[in-house]
């Protein structure tokens, strides 16, 4: 069982957020599932949460390759606690805004990141600069939404909703991006010391944060937050 008394507050919403994107609650109102390719990283996610219960493996996709591991548990008090803040059973439509203590957004955060967000960085054909990007990807309109809002909040930055429509998938994508600047703004309030997190998520925000080409005329970068968030906000109803 999960003693919210013992575990820190910073991995506690780390892990809330990345139960919200790549967790599974399920319909019995009992156990708790992650998800994930990185086995190693599901035994740091167990002993944060001081649980002893055994990884397993797990296909997706209609696959029968189990490339997976699975951490599953059960705690009917702990399932009631994410059921309080706004997670639901089959939340990857349906999931909204969460009820998340502000001081601890940037852990949450990091947590959607590791689940089901994306730093990338690419060269410029043009002028030769690197490029970075910072994705969020979700089936639910109202969580993006949510999210912007939050963005805002927190850190004065401000990203563009992308929608991809009905195709391979069964339901509409909703991929909330921050460009260059509003990137590493992010990443360096997300991204600390010691923090608990997905290794090869951490080494691109590290490699962000250290990443200096192209960033000279961006003078915004000395005073963190402080022309983001004039462009105009996508608000997707």
């Amino acid at each position: 069982m999960v003693d919210l008394k013992t575990i820190t507050p910073n991995n506690l919403w780390y892990i809330i957020g990345l139960i919200a994107t790549d967790g599974n609650l399920s319909k019995d109102g009992r156990h708790i599932s992650i998800t994930s390719k990185d086995r190693q990283y599901l035994f740091d996610v167990k002993r944060a949460l001081g649980l002893t219960v055994k990884i397993g493996r797990k296909s997706r996709g209609g696959s029968h390759n189990k490339i997976y591991s699975n951490l599953q548990f059960g705690d009917v008090k702990f399932y009631k606690y994410l059921l309080e803040i706004g997670l639901t059973p089959r939340k990857s439509l349906t999931i909204g805004e969460l009820k998340i203590n502000e001081r601890y957004f940037p852990d949450f955060l990091r947590g959607v990141i590791d689940g089901d967000g994306s730093i990338n960085s690419w060269i410029h054909k043009s002028n030769g600069h690197e490029q970075w990007a910072l994705r969020i990807i979700s089936g639910s309109c109202r969580f993006v939404n949510w999210l912007q809002k939050m963005f805002v909040q927190c850190f004065n930055v401000v990203g563009r909703v992308h929608i991809y429509p009905k195709r391979e998938h069964h339901n509409e994508l909703y991929i909330l991006k921050f460009g260059k600047i509003a990137a590493k703004i992010i990443i360096e309030k997300c991204y600390y010391r010691n923090c608990l997190s997905l290794n090869r998520k951490l080494k691109k925000a590290v490699k962000c944060l250290k990443s200096y080409r192209g960033w000279g005329k961006y003078s915004v970068m000395k005073s963190p937050g402080a022309e983001i968030g004039r462009q105009p906000r996508l608000k997707i109803e």
